[in-house]
């Protein structure tokens, strides 16, 4: 497979040691600010997973690294280079070069299993079928499921759908793989199989990956480092094997589901007996 004219600067420049730096980001819907000064970085070839309730802004944060969002302010950079400053051609140069698994997995519903890992090779190299067929066949032995190369993807489980995204994610040989929710919805033998396939592969093929996910427990048994989003911030951070035993009131309110802590049930609103009081006066 050939190599993109992005990969190939970065390996004669000898790009730095982390991958992805993000760097004092902000984004807004309109005058609902997401994104309030998120500073991390993802060192090359380490499995660093991004934690937070829903709505805390992960989701959002992904997006600037792919260039689907630009920021009000701070900046993305991979490979050396701000995301949001490249023109077209270079942005998908860049995208390249990351490997996606989307949270609903995202396969072509009218495609084969066969078809659906093949795509992005037809679409982005000059390989010939016969190569492509080899390369697809050895992507789904890697997630255990190359016998299921002629079926739909409606005649799989979610959790043979989930490991077939998996392998699509790889169909490039991505420097960076990004997971999105990959736990979601899954019985807890599919759950461990794809949190140990994403330790396996990142190990296996040397790549760095991101999982996005609020799946504590299976997070950190195959992860490197974590950060914890809240509120549009990076609140805790620190390396997944010391997380279990952490102070920080943040992590601990994670690691042991508490209802009560820094993050809060309730959408921020004025008091609860305020609206009531307007509601009975309209009455």
């Amino acid at each position: 497979m050939h190599d993109s004219p992005l990969k190939m600067e970065t390996l004669l420049n000898q790009s730095p040691e982390n991958l992805v730096e993000v760097n004092d980001l902000h984004f807004a819907y309109g005058q609902r600010e997401v994104l309030k000064g998120i500073n991390l970085t993802i060192p090359r070839g380490k499995i660093v997973a991004i934690l937070g309730v829903s709505g805390s802004g992960k989701t959002t944060l992904l997006r600037h690294f792919g260039g689907q969002l630009r920021p009000s302010r701070g900046s993305v950079k991979f490979l050396g280079k701000v995301v949001h400053e490249l023109g077209n051609h270079d942005l998908y140069e860049m995208r390249r070069e990351m490997g996606m698994m989307f949270q609903v997995s995202g396969l072509f519903t009218d495609l084969s299993v066969y078809d659906n890992l093949a795509y992005p090779m037809r679409e982005h190299t000059d390989l010939s079928e016969e190569l492509i067929h080899d390369l697809v066949l050895m992507k789904l032995h890697a997630v255990g499921l190359r016998n299921t190369h002629k079926l739909m993807p409606g005649e799989l489980s979610g959790g043979m759908e989930r490991r077939v995204a998996l392998a699509r994610a790889t169909a490039l040989d991505p420097t960076l793989i990004i997971y999105d929710e990959p736990f979601a919805g899954l019985d807890p033998i599919s759950l461990n199989t794809i949190a140990n396939l994403i330790r396996r592969l990142n190990d296996a093929l040397g790549v760095t990956s991101v999982v996005v996910t609020y799946d504590l427990f299976e997070s950190l048994k195959v992860v490197d480092y974590v950060y914890f989003i809240h509120d549009g911030k990076v609140v805790a951070e620190g390396v997944a094997s010391e997380m279990r035993e952490s102070k920080d009131p943040y992590i601990y309110q994670f690691v042991h589901s508490k209802p009560d802590g820094p993050v809060t049930f309730q959408y921020p609103s004025k008091p609860y007996a305020d609206d009531l009081e307007i509601r009975a006066a309209e009455v």
